[in-house]
């Protein structure tokens, strides 16, 4: 493994305010932008496996709390609230791997353009531009359904909010039956988000391939 090639989330966040620096140090290591891109997107796609695990399993606890009768009605609000906030938590991790991706992806974008005008070869000039343009195109939309699924979990998180609050100010059955009618609605918002994660991390896989198959230009 080369040095310096995984690092963590919360070094990569501060590293971001200085990318030039960091992405020169990279390279005098031997790991190119193109690489850390592929990284990034991979940990992007782990990032939201991860979320969509925990979503569903967040939706089974709330769609289950309304199915039980009596018990201890504050422990059902504990159980709901660790899930509220581990959702948010995955929610927060899938925001900031995708800055992460926009991130490289912009600079190495940027610096693959301004080097064909070094190329004393057309042909290879063009090439290079045709391949850009594709890389570009893949990853654009690439980008547009990460975002897309991500921007699902927002309203899907702010419902979780909401019950989870109801619920600590109104312990007793009849609140825990009120939220029956919000569930069904959550059941299908939460679906939909996990088509458009699946839809999101099917396309980093393939763009991980492309790009790993694809020499450097």
């Amino acid at each position: 493994m080369k040095p310096l090639r995984f690092l963590p989330l919360a070094l990569l966040l501060v590293l971001a305010g200085c990318s030039s620096a960091y992405y020169g140090a990279m390279e005098k290591f031997g790991v190119a932008k193109r690489e850390i891109l592929v990284d990034r997107v991979d940990a992007s796609r782990k990032a939201e496996t991860a979320a969509k695990e925990q979503f569903a399993s967040a939706l089974e606890h709330f769609l289950a709390v309304t199915k039980v009768d009596g018990g201890d009605l504050l422990k059902k609000y504990n159980d709901l609230n660790r899930e509220l906030k581990r959702s948010e938590d995955r929610a927060k991790e899938v925001h900031d791997r995708i800055a992460a991706v926009e991130d490289v992806a912009e600079v190495l974008f940027r610096e693959w353009k301004q080097e064909l005008g070094q190329y004393s070869s057309a042909t290879l000039r063009n090439e290079s531009q045709r391949e850009l343009d594709a890389t570009r195109r893949r990853y654009d939309t690439l980008v547009r359904l990460m975002h897309r699924a991500a921007d699902r979990m927002d309203p899907v998180l702010d419902t979780f909010r909401d019950q989870v609050l109801f619920l600590k100010h109104n312990l007793n059955a009849r609140a825990l039956a009120s939220l029956d009618t919000t569930n069904r609605t959550l059941d299908a918002d939460v679906s939909q988000l996990i088509r458009d994660m699946e839809a999101s991390i099917h396309e980093a896989e393939s763009f991980i391939k492309n790009l790993s198959a694809t020499p450097a230009q």
